[in-house]
Parts: structure tokens; sequence; C-alpha cells
């Protein structure tokens, strides 16, 4: 019997973004081996992973909602569901997040969903953990790991990704911050030196000067286009995690060894890598994914820039869900929505 069902009935749960906190924080290390676990059974062709489907708004360019519907395999931790992700950057100018999420879990024997997690601090955490897996996989082969550490963009997204490369071990000299807005610079350095984490923050007035200063590089901006162009600034051949995907242009990405989570994912929606692509014609200066790294298959050449995009597949979002969802079970503390599905007869006998 399903997991989602009581005496034969399915029950649906709501699990708030407390809840999803409350499980997930201080366990980075086991996300993190949770969605590695997760990109093994992709690569091992255990999932289903269609196209995002994106909602865009003619009078609100900027803001997008995407659907990513998924199926998760394995014996235990078996799954189907989909995140419904928006992506609204002027909520950056009030304060707000830019994303908000929720995430539904769907009962692989019925169909039936059996609960809706509220999904941003998920997906932080899951692209955290994505970004932290990438770090520590290909910056071995190397020689030392990076000793200072630069980060584009200081929200919501920066701050996790710094979380889980201080909890996966990672130590810096220097970390260094750069952001467009000066008060969101100084939050976020403000949240480094609150957390006692190790580096001396910096706060850099460009771009240009953060990366040239970075062994490894962190872009997690809200930006829509390239702006990044020059080669000559990552000379140095630092390691970057281009976790906001449209930072880079063409020209970067083309002078980089590059590695992404899915290929057909990443090569869609304008990311760097889909413009290198519609610039060129041509694939091959894709290296390969991070299942290939893991698995030995691919090892990126060393001294050049190594470039890591991740599209960020849904079906990390259910590895995740799951467990959180499993987790609360086992404690007991599933907030159940009694009567949720009522028309469970097909001739009104119930």
């Amino acid at each position: 019997m399903s997991e989602s069902e009581q005496g034969n009935r399915p029950t649906f749960a709501v699990v708030p973004g407390a809840q999803v906190n409350s499980v997930l924080r201080g366990r980075e290390k086991q996300v993190v081996e949770l969605v590695e676990d997760a990109y093994r059974l992709h690569g091992g062709g255990e999932t289903v992973n269609p196209p995002s489907y994106f909602l865009r708004f003619p009078d609100r360019p900027d803001a997008r909602i995407i659907a990513l519907p998924a199926s998760l395999g394995g014996d235990r931790s078996g799954v189907d569901g989909l995140k419904w992700i928006s992506s609204f950057p002027e909520n950056v100018a009030s304060g707000l997040p830019r994303a908000s999420a929720v995430l539904i879990l769907n009962d692989q024997a019925t169909g039936y969903p059996f609960a809706c997690l509220e999904s941003s601090v998920i997906s932080a955490a899951r692209t955290a953990a994505s970004a932290a897996l990438a770090a520590d996989v290909l910056s071995r082969g190397r020689g030392e790991r990076p000793r200072t550490v630069g980060f584009v963009g200081t929200g919501l997204i920066a701050r996790f990704i710094h979380t889980y490369l201080a909890a996966s071990g990672w130590k810096f000299d220097e970390v260094g911050v750069h952001d467009l807005s000066a008060d969101h610079a100084r939050a976020f350095t403000g949240y480094l030196e609150a957390g006692g984490h190790s580096g001396r923050p910096v706060v850099h007035d460009s771009a240009e000067a953060l990366i040239r200063s970075s062994d490894l590089v962190v872009f997690a901006t809200v930006a829509g286009e390239p702006y990044v162009g020059d080669p000559e600034w990552f000379a140095h051949a630092p390691l970057v995690l281009n976790v906001s995907l449209r930072d880079l242009a063409p020209e970067v990405i083309l002078s980089a060894v590059n590695i992404v989570d899915d290929v057909e994912h990443c090569l869609k929606a304008n990311t760097s890598v889909h413009l290198a692509e519609q610039a060129t014609g041509r694939r091959d200066f894709l290296t390969g994914t991070l299942y290939d790294v893991l698995t030995g298959a691919v090892v990126p050449e060393p001294g050049r820039t190594l470039v890591f995009s991740p599209f960020g597949l849904g079906v990390l979002d259910l590895a995740l869900g799951r467990f959180v969802h499993d987790e609360l079970g086992r404690a007991g503390e599933l907030l159940f929505i009694n009567g949720f599905f009522d028309e469970l007869d097909r001739y009104g006998n119930s």
C-alpha cells in the first residue's frame, strides 16, 4: 500500500515552508547526497524529466512561471510530481525574494497527489546542493581547492550556496561580493560576518574586479541577458558556477570547458550555452554532463576556465520533496487536509 494512503483512501498533506526548513536545515551534507543520487538515477535512465514549460506574460516580460513535471525512480524514493515556480525579478526591489514555488507529489501507484509543499526552500536547497556537489567534483584534478570565492548576486540563492559550500567543508581566505544594489551587498556581508564564516568579505564595485580576484565564481543573479563578455576576465582559469545561467556571453562560454546538468534542458530559453549554440550552430563546446564527470566518463581539461551550467532538473526537487515528506511522516508531523478528496466512489456509494 502506498505511503500516501490510509485504509485504501488517498490522503493529502500540506507542508509549509517552516516545516521544510526544519527538516533540511543542518542536513546539508545529506541533501547533497540526495541530489547526487538523483543525478545518478537521471544519468542512468531511471527518471522522466520532460522539458519545462514557461508561462510568460506580454505585459510583464521580465516575469515568468515555470512548470517542471518529472518522475523519479528508485526502490524507496520513487515519486511523480510537478514544481510550479514563479520568477518575478521586480520582487527584489520591495525586499521579497524573486522566486516563489509549490511542489506537488503524486503517488506512483494511484496517480493521486498526496502532498503540496512550499518549495522555494526546496528549490533553493537543491540548487545550492547541486552547486556544492559540482564545486567538489569539478575541483578535483585542478590542484588545490579554490581559496577565494566570489558571489555575483547576493540574494537567497547566493546565501544558500554559501551555506552548502561551508557545510561541505569549503574554507575560504576571501569571499568576494558584488551586487548592483549596495544594500544587498551589505546585507550579504552582514550574513557572512554574523555567521562567523571563514574568509574575509570584500565588496567589489564591478563584476570584472570580483571575477579577476576569485578562483571560484558563483553567478546567482536575476539577469535576463549576458553582460559579462570578455574572456580575459577569466585568464586565471577559475571554476565558475553559472547558476543564474544568463550572465555569460557566448564568447566566454566558447573559451571555456563547459559542463551542464542536462544537455537538452540547458540548450534552451536563451541560456548562455543556448546562445553559444545559436551563435555557432553547434554543440561541441559542451564537454559533458555532471553525471559524466561523476562516473568518470569525462575528465575536464585542467588549466582552463571550467563553467558548470545547471538548468535545474525537476527530479532534484522531487528527491528533496519526497525526503521532507517522509521525514515529517515518520515524526507524525504531517498536516493532513481531511476530506480533500471527496468523490472517491464512482457511483456515490461512499
